[in-house]
């Protein structure tokens, strides 16, 4: 059985709702990052960039196991595997596949610091709130204009690019974004929010998430503990 170490984050997510689009049989081992359990040996051995998810497939190419690091390779690892939600041809998977990547190097950096300093930044620092909720309203847009002429971000079917792109804007409020802006993207928002794969998905461990409430969780999180060398 396919194991996930994870937690209920946009990354872990992503990596949950495909198992379930996929139906595939896995066990969620949750990786508590609030308490660092990220920086243990064990994990690092499987995650040397110390992040979730990572996957471990006793049944991997060829028949031997194989572990996987970084939701986005974890999602073509699964695509790959079951060859489901990533197109055949050449020219349908590179146009998913510059979207998965557009959210690998935008969405996800960029949201995510939105998030950190509207949110969770001790000092509120206007330069920071005012680039990055800018650049979350820009990203938006850029979906928004490309859901108005797609049905899909990735073309004209549902890939792994929604799958990726579709937990990091569950925290819209926090970015700083009003729907009324992007129709088409609110749309599409939620008709993924309504596939019950999806639903199943987001209840991956979320019975272990909470909200980042104390000092312990604030060094893990943001602090000097993840620069450690180890």
């Amino acid at each position: 059985m396919i194991e996930v170490y994870s937690w209920p984050t946009p990354n872990g997510h992503k990596v949950h709702i495909m198992l379930e689009e996929c139906g595939l049989p896995y066990r969620a081992r949750a990786v508590d990052i609030g308490r660092g359990e990220q920086f243990e040996p064990s994990f690092l051995a499987i995650s040397p960039n110390n992040k979730i998810p990572v996957l471990v497939d006793p049944d991997g190419p060829e028949g031997r196991p194989i572990s996987v690091f970084e939701s986005g390779a974890i999602l073509l690892y699964l695509a790959g595997k079951t060859g489901r939600f990533l197109p055949g041809s050449t020219q349908g998977k590179y146009e998913v596949l510059q979207w998965l990547m557009f959210q690998m190097g935008s969405v996800g950096p960029m949201l995510g610091q939105a998030h950190h300093f509207r949110v969770y930044a001790p000092e509120k620092i206007p330069y920071a709130i005012e680039r990055y909720s800018n650049e979350a309203r820009r990203l938006y847009g850029v979906m928004n204009r490309r859901l108005a002429a797609s049905r899909y971000i990735g073309g004209p079917e549902y890939s792994i690019a929604d799958m990726a792109i579709f937990p990091w804007l569950r925290g819209w409020k926090n970015q700083g974004i009003d729907w009324n802006d992007h129709p088409h993207l609110k749309g599409w928002f939620d008709e993924i929010a309504a596939r019950p794969a999806v639903v199943r998905g987001l209840a991956v461990l979320a019975e272990v998430g909470r909200p980042v409430q104390d000092e312990r969780a604030r060094e893990a999180l943001f602090g000097q503990e993840q620069y450690k060398l180890r």
